[in-house]
This record gives structure tokens, sequence and C-alpha cells, in this order.
């Protein structure tokens, strides 16, 4: 029962800031595609099998500025995250994947690489997960124990997941707290994996979707999210709260302000637990023991 969650110390909410790493991981003719990313912050996607060099470039920012900018924030106010990262990102990124190792940040597999894998035949999805996660394990010296699909996942991604060792997956949007999934096998046992929900309304990928969406709303949606639930689980009981950022959106100058001025927000509040989401997932198996 989730009536017998409890975050540690008494807090009553828990706040997962999720960092994405997909720069590099991205489609482009150069890897093999068929076409090029869509260049998201104009809206424009091209469905020639041409190489977008300019789009190339847009998404290394996130690698060359945004993601510097986004780690030095969270070091100085002493957040760690989560880091859903296409393990190719972090294999052409050894920087990225520095930050992460120094500021004891948990690396979390968003696949091999930042593309489609429902659209993959079995083999060729337990193949991506597993080389997600033994690339991870290289550039992080960490094994991913965690997973967020591209958008969309197969029928059998969950089982492939147990199989491959991972505990908990983010492929949900239902909840704000975490829950058992059973997983069915092939051999008809059933195995268990922590759903630990993930949120798209507090992510800044609005900031691509809904070109008039600016920074200070962003702000303005993200910390009233936070003081509701803040509220609502100090009287309901414990909840979590997730915050999508990533490298080439929030890390650029026009943004990073209304993250910096969320973090100030939130480390000065009483009763958030701020972890990551194998932490999350930990504390909720100990709390709710697997019973079938």
């Amino acid at each position: 029962m989730t009536s017998d969650l409890t975050w540690p110390d008494g807090k009553t909410l828990a706040l997962s800031v999720v960092v994405n790493v997909e720069e590099g991981s991205e489609m482009t003719i150069a890897d093999g595609d068929k076409k090029p990313e869509p260049v998201d912050e104009l809206g424009v996607a091209l469905g020639i099998p041409i190489r977008n060099y300019v789009n190339e470039s847009n998404y290394q920012y996130g690698i060359r500025a945004g993601g510097p900018r986004i780690f030095r924030l969270l070091e100085k106010y002493g957040v760690t995250t989560t880091v859903t990262a296409a393990a190719l990102s972090l294999e052409r990124a050894p920087e990225i994947a520095a930050f992460i190792r120094d500021g004891g940040h948990e690396p979390c597999s968003h696949g091999y690489r930042w593309i489609h894998q429902f659209s993959f035949k079995e083999d060729k999805e337990r193949e991506f997960v597993a080389r997600a996660a033994s690339s991870i394990a290289e550039t992080c010296g960490e094994r991913p124990v965690g997973w967020l699909s591209r958008y969309l996942h197969t029928p059998i991604t969950r089982r492939l997941l147990v199989e491959e060792g991972y505990t908990y997956h983010m492929d949900d949007l239902s909840d704000d707290v975490p829950r058992w999934e059973p997983v069915e096998m092939p051999d008809g046992s059933v195995k268990p994996l922590v759903c630990v929900p993930y949120a798209i309304d507090t992510n800044d990928m609005k900031f691509w979707t809904a070109p008039s969406y600016a920074p200070q709303d962003w702000l303005d949606y993200a910390r009233r999210s936070f003081d509701w639930m803040l509220a609502e689980s100090a009287e309901q009981g414990p909840k979590m709260m997730s915050v999508g950022l990533h490298l080439r959106i929030i890390g650029r100058p026009g943004r990073i302000w209304a993250l910096e001025e969320f973090l100030r927000h939130v480390t000065a509040a009483d009763g958030v637990w701020i972890t990551t989401r194998r932490a999350i997932s930990e504390r909720f198996a100990e709390c709710v023991p697997w019973r079938g």
C-alpha cells in the first residue's frame, strides 16, 4: 500500500530534477538515418535525405555551452539530479559524463541513441537496451538502473528492462507517486519493476512546442506546481514532483535565469527532499515491498 510510503527525515515532497542529454544522438544522415532531426526551435522538419549541419550545431550548443551552464548552476545550489542520457551522447561528449560523475548525479538510460526504438523487433530492441546500459557504465562508471524511452515503447520493453537488470522506468505520466508494475516473463513468472512517473507539463520542451511560451511562464508554472504539491503532500501524504530539463533548451542565456529562480525557491523550502529517481525508487521499494 502506498499509504506505507514515507520520505526520509519527515519530508513530504520528493522533487526530482531530470536533465536530459540527447545532443549528438539525434537523427542525422551522418549516422545512417533516412532524414535529419527536425529543427525544433523553429518548428521545421526536413523529410528529405540531406545532412543538416546547422541543426547539428544547434544541438551541439547544449554540449558546449548549455550543459556546463546548467551543471554549474546545479552545483551552486547543491542539487543532485537524474540525468537521462542517450548513451551515444556521452560517448561523444565525455565532458558531460564527467559533470555527471563529479556532481554525484544519477545516470539513467535514455536508450543508446535518441531515436524511435518502438519500431524495433525484439532482438534489435534487446540489443538497444543492453548496449545503452553497458555504454553508460563505461562513460559514467555506474550502470544505469532506470530507463526513459523516447516518446514511445513497445509491449515488450519492460520485460527487456527486467532481463537487463533495470529496476525502474519512467515511461509514465499517470501519477504523483511511484508504484509497482508486474512484468510477465517468457516462462510465465511475474517480475517487479518500479514505475517512477514523469511529467511533461513542467518540462522545458514547452519552449519549443509553444513558441510564445516565455521563461517567466515556465517559472510561474513550475513554482506554483511545487508550492501546491508541497502543501498537498503535507496534508495528504508523500508525493513526488518531476521537472524535466534539456541542455540545448533551458541552457540558453535567456532561459537559464528561470531555472536559477526555481532552484533558489525550492532549496529554501522546508519539507522537500530533492533527490534522484533511483533514490525515490529504492525508498519506495523499502517502504512498500513487492508482494506479487
